[in-house]
């Protein structure tokens, strides 16, 4: 099996037409129907179940195309870092976040990774759920998130319990009070990010059912600045981590909750496997990072 054949199944999973398949590889079709046929005949599987307007995915076809994905992903993040490495004589590192992590210690363990490794470090804004695949594909190789996913090939682990704080207009009736999630159920919700679950909308959504309350979504919206740039035009309230209160915008403050057990936690996510010495040397920046969080917090 060569890399080709992943690249010919792919596009043909893709567009589930060998016509608009070999147009998009610049191929001819019936060299295309060959390869694929060959593919089949080497791995011993059906991929593809054939119609009279097309084809779909069988369930090995399914599970096929995620990890040629996965695989021909890898190869071309492989093929970027090297040209990178070259020209820096540096070694990549990739970091995954979400945006509300961003505004905590992670810019120092950034900068202290790059002051005390021989690290090119390449940063990715990824939702938890990306991070996972990206990590799996190579192209990151520590990813910071707030959801956990059981995944066999990666470990998760919860560097600490953050606060949430309510986003609210500063003239709102309740800004000057703490709240509780009885109060919080009566307003109108900006949640985020909108998109595939599980994300931090659920977590907001949790929050609420395990009280026994309903949510009032107001608007569902992609990132942490839409949300809060609705709750300045006073289309609602959003619930957010305690980070985010650097954020300083004059019309928006960050109220308290009653409940101060009503936390999202920061979850570190690695692949399983040995750590080579760059890693280790964030895993130890992001132990003392970690314990000066909590130790600001305490005090």
């Amino acid at each position: 099996m060569e890399l080709r054949h992943l690249r010919y199944f792919c596009a043909v999973a893709e567009e589930l037409n060998l016509t608009n398949a070999a147009k998009k590889l610049f191929i001819a079709q019936p060299p295309l129907t060959r390869q694929i046929k060959q593919l089949e005949e080497e791995i011993g599987v059906i991929l593809f179940d054939r119609h009279p307007r097309g084809l779909t995915l069988t369930p090995a076809g399914q599970y096929f195309w995620q990890h040629a994905k996965q695989i021909l992903s890898k190869v071309s993040v492989t093929i970027e870092d090297t040209r990178r490495v070259a020209q820096s004589g540096k070694t990549v590192f990739g970091i995954g976040f979400v945006p509300s992590v961003f505004y905590g210690q992670f810019p120092t363990m950034v900068r202290r990774l790059r002051q005390n490794t021989n690290a090119e470090v390449i940063l990715y804004e990824l939702k938890t759920r990306d991070q996972l695949d990206a990590l799996k594909a190579g192209k990151i190789d520590i990813g910071l998130g707030r959801i956990y996913i059981n995944d066999p090939e990666i470990e998760q682990s919860i560097l600490f319990q953050e606060p949430m704080l309510v986003a609210m207009h500063k003239e709102h009736p309740l800004a000057a009070k703490t709240l509780t999630m009885a109060e919080l159920a009566k307003l109108p919700m900006i949640l985020y990010p909108a998109g595939q679950s599980p994300n931090f909308a659920d977590i907001c959504i949790d929050l609420f059912a395990r009280n026994g309350l309903d949510v009032r979504i107001a608007q569902q919206v992609n990132d942490i600045q839409t949300a809060l740039a609705l709750v300045a035009a006073e289309m609602g309230v959003a619930l957010v981590p305690q980070q985010v209160n650097r954020l300083t915008r004059d019309d928006v403050v960050f109220v308290q909750l009653e409940d101060k057990t009503i936390t999202s936690p920061v979850i570190c996510s690695r692949r399983k496997e040995p750590y080579n010495d760059i890693m280790q040397t964030a895993t130890v920046i992001l132990d003392e990072l970690v314990e000066k969080q909590k130790s600001e917090r305490s005090s």
